[in-house]
């Protein structure tokens, strides 16, 4: 993401396009029960990531009042992608598979870094401490959470995914002597997807990032 200089909210809504809508789909391409396309039937790697150049495209395109060229993510295509050469027709018939494939939908406000936003707003609001929780580690615990594969819907909805996340980064960044998060109606899902994300940010490659912002 960085090497396109994509702002945040890019990089996260290409990721739910592709990683919670998108990848969950594998079942249907292998059995040839969704959209029938070259791209699809097999699913190689070399689709994949095109596919997900695509999605950080739609992305842009939803975003960004300039959003990203076909040639810029043609060229880092080619950077990427070693199995297969890819032109500049073969991306714009991945994007109108992709959309097909989500049925077309695209919108944005039921993603967990949105939602993560505006619960931070939220807290700030009922809270002096709510300015000392650190977004960058709210990014870095999605980011971990992505590279591990675990922020599919299968294991929480977003908004149960952003609260935690945001519980997480709180316990994590802001001193233990300043600690006085609000009395809200955590509910189940919350408090296990919490609980969760502890789990793996320590277990999982996140013990550098307890230790560096703690």
């Amino acid at each position: 993401m960085k090497i396109l200089e994509v702002i945040p909210i890019v990089k996260y809504t290409a990721l739910s396009f592709f990683a919670d809508r998108f990848y969950p789909c594998f079942a249907r391409f292998e059995a040839g029960d969704d959209v029938a396309n070259w791209l699809l039937q097999p699913v190689r790697e070399s689709n994949l990531q095109l596919f997900a150049l695509v999605s950080i495209w739609i992305s842009s395109k939803i975003h960004n009042s300039r959003p990203l060229s076909i040639k810029s993510l043609k060229s880092l295509g080619d950077k990427v992608v070693k199995e297969q050469h890819f032109t500049n027709r073969d991306f714009l018939e991945a994007e109108v598979v992709l959309m097909q494939v989500l049925h077309f939908d695209i919108g944005v406000g039921n993603i967990a870094f949105v939602l993560l936003e505006e619960l931070l707003v939220q807290l700030k609001e009922v809270a002096r401490v709510g300015d000392l929780v650190n977004f960058e580690a709210c990014m870095d615990i999605m980011d971990l959470l992505y590279e591990k594969e675990k922020m599919s819907s299968g294991y929480c909805s977003p908004c149960s995914l952003a609260a935690s996340t945001l519980v997480a980064s709180y316990v994590i960044t802001v001193p233990k002597q300043r600690w006085e998060f609000p009395i809200l109606p955590w509910d189940r899902t919350v408090v296990v997807v919490f609980l969760f994300l502890i789990g793996t940010v320590a277990r999982e490659g996140g013990a550098g990032l307890v230790r560096r912002l703690g």
